[in-house]
């Protein structure tokens, strides 16, 4: 195991929500990053130093390597000394990736026995703290060739753990490991709808809030968004949606003392109430029929991407919104919509937004930087030799942009609207999954193994 330059965690990333650092931030923001980009899918995490420069293989910045096996895409999640992943481990003995920018729609086949495991590490050592058997048995949907059958991102509420599985289920764990209730919601095929026999497995993740586990399930029939009690795994509301296959993950956002979800999509992207499931506006997308990157949110607006097919819109809409608010003809604003490009959206990484600015990749590595108030684009960039693949999403804080390459390398760019990289940092390995942020550390999944850099 790699143990370099190793420091101790500030007291800050150690002490439970209540204290309040020297920094000012709350020890909440710093050290728990509990779902899918952390919390409130921002992707953000302020409050810490954070590292600009490291190198995996030379073992430079390296706090710890743990080996991991299996393939997962599913990002880790952090809650105080906790840091955890899911894996699934086929009986295949070649069931590797391919990687890349291809458009190559087929699924894997590999209808080997699976085990899906749930592995959670000390953050401070990478020692094991202990392995799960989640589920076994055939996968019920395949895969694409660049995803697995762990897409989704655990999330955690500092007394549950739970991972949705797909077609497997949603199951829910106490934090040392120990099941405690699982929900069968059927075989959930969210492969391309226009080619149903691609079959490109799951991938939205859970967010829980206010003691419920919400789920967005857009699939080839009976798309739907659902709350379940997080304690019983009762289902709580379920809402139909009208849209095709998705792998976004919803937002929680609060607007005027009630509690939204916010969710990507390609006929309905939208707000819905979390106490009842009932919709508050809905926006029909003139582009973009594979949604993934999740929604962020700031300054009262709410900002979605996406980019396959007909177009790559980026929308700012108002928090306030309700209705239908698309949008008429050639129009990139009306009374809900502050502003909207039709050709800047992502296809794979969800945006971050930081410091009054809004940062869209596409899976090339060109990326587009916007004033997050106005729509003006700062600047454009390209990072790599645009040859490279990006799929994980970005992630940001202490002042830097971060930008993971599947090749494994991380590019680390200055916040503000001047062009500056810092650093290209070479992790050594794959990367898919995107980053954690917590205590001034940052956790990396690679194909083989998690990393934790400081």
């Amino acid at each position: 195991m790699l143990k370099q330059n190793v420091t101790r965690r500030s007291v800050c990333g150690l002490i439970a929500a209540v204290i309040v650092c020297a920094s000012g931030v709350d020890a909440q923001q710093a050290s728990h990053w509990p779902s899918f980009r952390g919390i409130r899918g921002a992707g953000v995490a302020d409050g810490d130093p954070l590292p600009a420069n490291w190198n995996v293989p030379q073992g430079t910045g390296v706090l710890w390597k743990m080996p991991l096996s299996g393939l997962g895409h599913s990002s880790p999640v952090v809650w105080g000394t906790r840091v955890c992943v899911t894996t699934a481990k086929s009986g295949k003995a070649d069931a590797g990736l391919r990687l890349g920018l291809y458009g190559d729609i087929a699924s894997v086949a590999d209808d080997t026995v699976h085990t899906w495991w749930l592995t959670c590490l000390d953050t401070v050592s990478g020692k094991v703290l202990f392995e799960t058997k989640m589920h076994e048995g055939k996968p019920a949907v395949k895969r694409h060739t660049k995803s697995t059958h762990a897409n989704s991102t655990l999330a955690t509420d500092g007394v549950h753990l739970v991972a949705m599985l797909g077609s497997e289920g949603l199951h829910a764990f106490d934090m040392n490991g120990k099941p405690l209730w699982k929900t069968d919601l059927g075989v959930l095929d969210s492969g391309y709808y226009l080619a149903p026999a691609a079959q490109w497995e799951f991938g939205s993740s859970p967010v829980i809030h206010d003691g419920k586990v919400v789920v967005q399930v857009d699939v080839q029939q009976n798309s739907f968004l659902a709350a379940f009690d997080v304690t019983t795994g009762a289902e709580r509301w379920r809402t139909a949606r009208a849209d095709v296959p998705t792998w976004s993950t919803p937002t929680i956002h609060e607007v005027a003392g009630r509690t939204q979800v916010l969710v990507n999509g390609w006929r309905h992207m939208g707000a819905y109430d979390f106490e009842t499931g009932q919709e508050i506006w809905n926006l029909k997308s003139a582009g973009g029929d594979i949604p993934v990157p999740t929604p962020v949110t700031g300054h009262g607006l709410v900002y979605l991407t996406s980019a396959h097919g007909r177009g790559a819109p980026v929308f700012a809409v108002r928090e306030t919104a309700t209705g239908d608010v698309t949008l008429s003809g050639d129009a990139t604003s009306n009374e809900h919509i502050a502003w909207s490009h039709p050709r800047d959206g992502a296809y794979m990484m969800s945006p971050v937004l930081y410091r009054g600015l809004l940062y869209v990749s596409k899976n090339n590595g060109v990326f587009a930087v916007f004033d997050a108030l106005t729509g003006e684009r700062v600047y454009q960039q390209r990072l790599g030799d645009g040859t490279t693949g990006f799929t994980a999403s970005l992630v940001a804080g202490d002042g830097k942009v971060y930008f993971s390459s599947e090749d494994g390398d991380v590019f680390v760019v200055q916040a503000g609207r001047d062009f500056k990289l810092l650093a290209t940092n070479p992790l050594g390995d794959y990367a898919m999954a995107t980053p954690a942020i917590a205590g001034g550390t940052m956790f990396f999944r690679t194909g083989s193994a998690v990393i934790a850099v400081r």
